[in-house]
């Protein structure tokens, strides 16, 4: 008697299979943000494991190296060897992690002053005005 492809004895078909860790693939940088705010909430520079842990354990050891190793060469954690391997610290949040992925875009444009000038053009009329007062507040001396 034939079966129809997928049903019944055998293995299940591609399209049968259902991987709850692959059904939601993460933004560009959440990964990051989540191992941030763990950093951020942990007592004290964090071993990997602790890491991994704090973000459900769902993730291979080696991911979150990948990541924290991303994150240091973006300069938002700091590394220091404990033993055998490494704890992290974090050194940026959230805002600054995005502060320095558009540094990095801008440091990789040939004509920044075009890139920043379409940028402010480009903004909506509040955060325009918020850029004008934080570029005032930034000039203003400290005292």
């Amino acid at each position: 008697m034939d079966r129809p492809a997928g049903s019944g004895g055998g293995r299940p078909e591609r399209d049968e299979v259902r991987d709850p860790v692959r059904e939601r693939r993460r933004g560009q940088g959440e990964l990051e943000a989540e191992v941030l705010a763990a950093l951020r909430a942990a007592p004290g520079p964090a071993r990997t494991a602790w890491v991994q842990e704090q973000l459900g354990g769902s993730l291979a050891h080696t991911t979150v190296i990948t990541i924290l190793t991303r994150l240091l060469a973006k300069g938002a954690v700091t590394r220091e060897r404990a033993g055998r391997s490494f704890v992290w610290t974090p050194v940026a949040d959230e805002a600054g992690l995005a502060a320095l992925r558009m540094r990095r875009v801008l440091d990789g444009e040939s004509d920044r002053e075009a890139v920043l000038a379409r940028f402010v053009t480009a903004l909506p009329p509040g955060d325009e005005r918020l850029l004008r007062e934080l570029l005032e507040r930034a000039q203003e001396p400290e005292g």
